[in-house]
């Protein structure tokens, strides 16, 4: 008797698995490598030392940290050899740990992750775009900026033009959503951008011409825009409004 109920609940058993399909996202692509892969112009036996103008930056650099913490300079010294090389090379991390006296793969690990740190050659310009969802909505959007730049260059998000003077990037949260879009060129912000004054921008770089850091749309830093709402209408109050006099 047993033995037909076991028999009777096998099929039973089987047909209350139900069949799930496991589905997920597509897989977002970085167009950076985050590991050493050798190039004529980047390999161990590249050349590389700090110039005596560095030389005596670094040392105002260390004079920060106890001797026994001097490691804790890795990321300035990583900053002073990128702005000399133009990138962040095998070279140079190797001379930063052989100044500091640390380990290569605890200078290693700093420039890989870290997205400020060029592993690979840049142009004389490096187009920073911030492409996150404030700069997606803010103004006119940043897909709107990103077209533009690509239509003007004739490149694609981690590419250089042949001229070696552009390199264009997608990068996270700049922090300057109230000024949205917002694009780092180099060292400074150009904010509030729209199709035509990034096509200005570009055009005055070609030409190397100086342009002007900060919101292009004429307001100053990230004050309201004039002739929009704000609910700022009237001079602010001072230090001290309600507080009693006698205190």
């Amino acid at each position: 008797m047993r033995s037909l109920i076991r028999q009777a609940a096998k099929p039973m058993a089987r047909n209350t698995f139900v069949k799930r399909n496991i589905s997920s996202s597509l897989a977002s692509h970085s167009d950076a490598i985050f590991v050493h892969r050798d190039t004529p112009n980047n390999n161990v036996n590249t050349p590389f030392e700090f110039n005596a103008e560095n030389q005596k930056r670094i040392q105002e650099v260390l004079k920060k940290y106890p001797e026994q913490y001097k490691k804790g300079a890795i990321m300035p010294l990583l900053d002073l050899g990128q702005r000399q090389n133009g990138f962040t090379s095998i070279s140079v991390m190797n001379e930063v740990a052989r100044l500091l006296e640390v380990p290569p793969m605890r200078v290693y690990e700093v420039a890989t992750f870290y997205t400020m740190y060029n592993r690979q050659p840049v142009g004389k310009y490096f187009l920073q775009l911030c492409t996150t969802t404030p700069c997606q909505l803010g103004g006119c959007g940043s897909t709107k900026i990103l077209n533009t730049i690509k239509e003007n260059l004739g490149i694609q998000v981690g590419e250089t033009t042949k001229d070696g003077k552009f390199t264009l990037v997608e990068v996270e949260c700049a922090g300057a959503c109230v000024n949205a879009p917002v694009m780092a060129i180099n060292d400074d912000y150009y904010e509030d951008l729209t199709p035509e004054t990034t096509d200005k921008l570009l055009d005055n770089l070609k030409a190397d011409k100086p342009i002007t850091p900060g919101p292009q749309s004429g307001r100053h830093t990230c004050e309201y825009a004039p002739g929009v709402y704000t609910t700022l209408n009237d001079e602010p109050y001072g230090p001290g409004f309600r507080v009693r006099a006698d205190l």
